[in-house]
């Protein structure tokens, strides 16, 4: 496969135990009627969101939210649409929003606006990327793991119209566009 590798199997290990650690620390010990509860970003997110739930030494519960705005290109379409919603209840809840990349910002303030309207005891944002030099760079996520430069990016989740989820680790695609 020709694309450029940009985080290891073990960086990601490292990075998720990083977030695991200091979720923890700033998370109250949940009572076990109201753990803590992570709402995944579908779909990029769901292969973080189960290395962190085994990750984690507190109770969490688990759920998901779906947005859109890339579609099957390579850059944001700039509007996010929310198309599928939480089933838990998150009122007085803690929550963690779960997201592979934060790069504009966008859909994780969609998201956690949506969210705070039924009103979490606490909310809190946590992705894997942050995209050095973007708007989430200057608003970081409460809990992020790595920052990534230029490019486009697949692999341990994230996708270019639903390839490369399963890779391991992290590549870059090339700038004139995915391998055939």
């Amino acid at each position: 496969m020709d694309l450029e590798p940009r985080f290891t199997e073990d960086e990601i290990r490292e990075a998720v135990a990083r977030i695991a650690r200091a979720i923890e620390a700033d998370v109250p010990r949940p009572d076990t009627t109201r753990p803590l509860l992570l709402v995944g970003v579908l779909k990029g997110s769901f292969v973080l969101l189960a290395d962190l739930v085994r990750e984690l030494t507190i109770p969490a519960e688990v759920d998901f939210v779906r947005a859109r705005s890339y579609g099957a290109g390579t850059t944001s379409a700039g509007a996010v649409e929310i198309t599928k919603d939480l089933e838990t209840d998150v009122t007085g809840r803690d929550v963690i929003v779960v997201e592979d990349i934060a790069e504009t910002g966008r859909t994780m303030d969609a998201i956690c606006a949506h969210i705070a309207a039924s009103r979490p005891a606490s909310l809190r944002r946590c992705a894997l990327l942050v995209r050095e030099g973007g708007p989430a760079e200057d608003d970081p996520p409460d809990y992020a793991g790595l920052r990534v430069g230029p490019g486009f990016v697949v692999g341990y989740g994230l996708d270019h119209a639903e390839r490369y989820r399963g890779l391991r680790d992290i590549r870059a695609l090339p700038e004139d566009g995915p391998p055939a």
